[in-house]
């Protein structure tokens, strides 16, 4: 008999019933907001094409790095998952199912089981015996208008979702969905990463693109004209924020001498290691002057060593689940650009880490002086029920509710930015609902502060 998935309605709530009264009160009050996603890699065209979602497997599998990453682990072959090459999607759906086991107790099966559930309408539990009758479910609904990216997106109560785009995307399909009747906006990301990464791989050819097509010399002087120009497009698009993806966060302070002579060597092809460093740290502190003279949000993604396994990399190449997190060190490596632009008038700088012991120890600390810094969301492989609670014990009573950035789900997987979001909420409830229970806060804050988290936060830090 196939027995039905029965949701708990106050899962992720404290188990003390008086504090799981509070946080429950807490959680309704914010449950229905509207979501705000001010960072994540959702492909615009999705929204600006409206085609139908492919098959079950390419959804929810194929492309989901936190999934395929697990099943890799156990033993499963990340090709024969659709990974870099083609696969039968029913097959990959019975290999998740036969592995779903792997999955009990992650944020990524809590994050599969609310799609399955709350947005895809299964009732089943997936197992080896269930595959194929909820792969047929999926598939029938997926070509249903009610499922199509644009009905999903207005059933999620999206009121703004980010996208990440490339400096030189012409942002034609952005122009196409504001002209959608969309309810919600999408507005794009300025992700500039691979133009200011002498070690990124076609680095040089970037580079000369970007100076082909804003008509710059090479020179540094033109490179930072050539930036500044993209900058501007995105901003005509609706861009609120730049992001920096970064292994190190660390900047230099460069004379336009120094610049020169080491964007030149690396152009050429001839710059050492530590010159290349030093000049990608020039380029995070020229991102951030830039930021304070344009007004975009800079948000700063530290501390991932990408491509951890070479031989993952050559076979089946980058963003396949085998970054990993490295440890970092904010306060000596942005202190240069903290000097120049820490409390700079309407600068935002938003720094997230997947690196736990710098919440307490350095970002929580540097956000609690200064007036630019605000204390990015759990991410990657924190931005799960646990870890957020961590995350608030760490930073709260340093920099209390009110310097962070506000949830930010940073995912592609589209059909699970209301489960992040959700869990977000119910772990905040209950943090907020055990201060309230323990006398260190009043109910009538506890709940203003959860009607904040919730969104009214992130929309002030990514001026929204």
């Amino acid at each position: 008999m196939l027995q039905p998935r029965r949701r708990d309605p106050d899962r992720l709530l404290p188990s003390d019933p008086r504090t799981r009264d509070i946080a429950r009160d807490l959680y309704r009050r914010v449950a229905g907001a509207p979501i705000v996603s001010p960072h994540g890699h959702v492909p615009v065209e999705w929204l600006a094409d409206d085609r139908p979602f492919g098959d079950p497997a390419e959804l929810l599998v194929t492309h989901d790095h936190y999934v395929t990453r697990l099943l890799h682990a156990g033993g499963v072959d990340l090709g024969d998952l659709g990974v870099g090459r083609r696969a039968d999607p029913r097959a990959v759906w019975r290999v998740l199912a036969e592995n779903w086991h792997l999955f009990s107790g992650t944020a990524s099966g809590y994050w599969l089981e609310e799609e399955l559930t709350s947005v895809l309408g299964i009732e089943e539990e997936l197992s080896p015996s269930t595959a194929d009758l909820i792969y047929d479910e999926i598939a029938a609904r997926l070509t249903e208008p009610e499922y199509r990216p644009r009905a999903l997106f207005e059933r999620f109560g999206i009121e703004v979702l980010a996208t990440t785009d490339d400096p030189l995307d012409d942002l034609a399909a952005h122009g196409r969905l504001r002209d959608s009747g969309l309810t919600g906006r999408v507005v794009p990301t300025f992700r500039p990463d691979r133009y200011l990464d002498p070690d990124a791989p076609g680095y040089r050819g970037d580079v000369e693109r970007l100076l082909g097509v804003t008509g710059q010399p090479a020179t540094f002087a033109g490179y930072r004209a050539a930036l500044e120009e993209r900058r501007r497009h995105f901003i005509d698009h609706g861009a609120v924020s730049a992001d920096h993806g970064v292994e190190e966060p660390v900047a230099f302070d460069l004379s336009p001498a120094d610049a020169q002579r080491l964007f030149a060597a690396a152009l050429a092809g001839r710059a050492t290691a530590d010159e290349r460093r030093i000049l990608r740290g020039h380029m995070l502190l020229q991102m951030a002057r830039m930021s304070v003279d344009d007004g975009l949000v800079m948000t700063v993604h530290a501390g991932v060593l990408r491509n951890h396994s070479t031989p993952t990399f050559e076979r089946f190449g980058p963003d396949t689940g085998h970054d990993i997190p490295v440890t970092t060190d904010f306060v000596h490596g942005l202190r240069p650009l903290l000097e120049r632009f820490g409390n700079a008038d309407g600068f935002h700088l938003v720094l997230f880490a997947v690196d736990e012991t710098v919440y307490s120890r350095e970002i929580a600390p540097l956000a609690g002086f200064y007036r630019s810094v605000y204390i990015g969301a759990p991410w990657w492989f924190l931005d799960a029920p646990d870890a957020i609670g961590r995350f608030r014990s760490a930073v709260t009573e340093t920099a209390g509710f009110f310097r962070g950035s506000g949830f930010v789900d940073d995912t592609r997987a589209f059909l699970s930015i209301p489960a992040r979001h959700d869990t977000a909420r119910r772990a905040d409830a209950s943090f907020l609902a055990r201060y309230v229970a323990e006398g260190r806060i009043a109910l009538a804050m506890a709940e203003r502060i959860a009607d904040e988290l919730a969104g009214a936060q992130a929309r002030r830090v990514f001026k929204l």
